[in-house]
C-alpha cells in the first residue's frame, strides 16, 4: 500500500520532526508533503527524500517570515493531491490533519496537540504579541477563520493518535474525537548515564517565550553564583532572555548544540529544569534517558514521564519562587540514575514503532 507522510513545515528541527523521522525510517519510500522548508534542514536531516512543498515556498518570504502566509496555510494544504496514496499519515499540530484524501484512503492522525495558538492558547498568543490593539484585532478575526477551518479539517481524519494524555484530552474538548495515545520516540540510545562531577543544572529547547525559560533565568539569578545554569538552543526568544540574564556570571548560554555536545550535557548535569506545560516533552525524557532527575512544573507531559522523588521533582505553581524553593531542596535527595534511565525506555524508539505498526493495521482492517 502506497504512504504518504504529510508535516506541518520543515523550517525548524523539534520534537515533531523526531516523529517525521521516525516515521520515515518506517516508510523509507514515502514522500513527506509540508508546506515549507528551510533547505539547511532539509540537507541535515533528509538528504535524498522527496519533499514536495506548498505554494508558500516559492513565495517571497515563504520560508524566512512564513507567518505572513497564515491565513493562506488552509488553502496550500488543500492544494497538495493525495489520490494515488492508500494511507496519509499526519504529523502535526496545526495545519498538515486538513489534507483532502479519497473516501478509500486511510487518514490516520498523530496530533502533537490542537493547535495551541488557536485553542488552549489563544489569549496568551494575542497579549505576546508585539503590535498595536488595532492590528491584534484583526489577528483575533483571522484566528476565529482559522478556529472553524481547524475543527473542519478534524473532521476529514479517520483515526486520531495522540501523543499523550494530555494532548487526548485535548482531543476530545476542541474537536470532539476520540484517540489513541502513542507517546513520541526518544532515542534513548543516545543517551548515557556518566559518573563525572555535576556542578550545573540545565535548560535548553527550542527557546520562544511559552518555553517559559525567562523564569528560570530569573530564579538562577535570584539564586547567586552557588548555583551555575547552562542554557542550550535557539530561537526567537534568545535576545530576550540574555538581556533578562544581564551577564550573571553563573548563567552561561550555549546557542544550538550537536546532539552529541546534548548527550554530554545532559549526563553531566545536576538535573535538567522543564519550567513549561509541554504537550509531552522530549528534552525531559532524554534527561532521564542520561540518568538525571528532572525539576518540571507540575503539569502537562511531564506528569506522565516524571515520578515525583524517583525521576524528578514537581513544582506546583509556574512562579518564580516555587521554582527557587524545589532547587534550593534538591541536594536532599539521593537519586539513582539506573532507576531514573528505567523510566524513559518506556518512550524508546522500538516501542514507537511497535505500537504505531499495531495501530495501522488495526486501522487498515476496520476501513476495509
Amino acid at each position: 500500500m502506497k504512504t504518504a507522510l504529510i508535516h506541518d513545515h520543515l523550517a525548524q528541527d523539534g520534537g515533531a520532526e523526531k516523529v517525521l523521522q521516525t516515521f520515515l525510517e518506517m516508510f523509507p519510500s514515502s514522500p513527506i508533503f509540508t508546506l515549507l522548508y528551510d533547505k539547511e534542514n532539509i540537507v541535515k536531516n533528509y538528504n535524498g527524500h522527496d519533499i514536495q512543498a506548498s505554494i508558500i515556498q516559492k513565495l517571497p518570504g515563504g520560508v524566512s517570515h512564513y507567518k505572513w502566509y497564515l491565513p493562506f496555510m488552509p488553502m496550500a494544504v488543500e492544494f497538495f493531491d493525495l489520490r494515488n496514496y492508500d494511507v496519509v499519515i499526519s504529523d502535526t499540530s496545526s495545519f498538515a490533519k486538513g489534507v483532502i484524501t479519497l473516501p478509500d484512503t486511510l487518514h490516520i492522525c498523530y496530533c502533537h496537540t490542537p493547535t495551541r495558538y488557536l485553542w488552549s492558547d489563544t489569549h496568551q498568543y494575542l497579549n505576546e504579541l508585539k503590535y498595536n490593539k488595532y492590528i491584534k484585532k484583526l489577528i483575533s478575526l483571522i484566528l476565529t477563520r482559522l478556529r472553524m477551518w481547524d475543527k473542519t479539517a478534524a473532521d476529514r481524519v479517520d483515526y486520531f493518535i495522540a501523543n499523550s494524555k494530555t494532548v487526548q484530552k485535548r482531543i476530545k474538548k476542541y474537536y470532539r474525537r476520540d484517540s489513541t495515545v502513542i507517546y513520541p520516540p526518544v532515542d534513548t540510545d543516545k543517551f548515557y548515564i556518566s559518573t563525572g562531577e555535576k556542578d550545573y543544572f540545565l535548560a535548553g529547547c527550542r527557546l520562544a517565550p511559552y518555553k517559559r525559560v525567562d523564569m528560570v533565568i530569573e530564579a538562577f539569578k535570584s539564586l547567586g553564583s552557588d548555583y551555575k545554569l547552562k542554557v542550550f538552543g535557539d530561537g526567537i526568544d534568545k535576545k530576550r532572555l540574555e538581556k533578562i540574564a544581564n551577564g550573571a556570571s553563573n548563567i552561561e548560554f550555549l546557542g544550538r548544540v550537536t546532539d552529541e555536545e546534548k548527550a554530554k550535557l545532559y549526563s553531566n548535569a545536576k538535573a535538567y529544569i522543564n519550567p513549561q506545560e509541554e504537550d509531552f516533552g522530549i528534552t525531559a525524557v532524554e534527561s532521564l534517558a542520561s540518568g538525571r532527575p528532572v525539576i518540571a512544573y507540575k503539569k502537562g507531559g511531564a506528569t506522565e514521564t516524571v515520578s515525583d522523588g524517583v525521576s524528578g521533582l514537581f513544582f506546583k505553581k509556574q512562579t518564580v519562587s516555587d521554582l527557587i524553593e524545589v532547587i534550593q531542596s534538591f541536594s536532599q535527595y539521593n537519586f539513582k540514575p539506573e532507576e531514573i534511565r528505567q523510566e524513559a525506555l518506556k518512550f524508546s524508539k522500538a516501542k514507537f514503532k511497535e505500537e504505531i505498526s499495531s495501530f495501522i493495521e488495526d486501522c487498515k482492517n476496520k476501513h476495509i
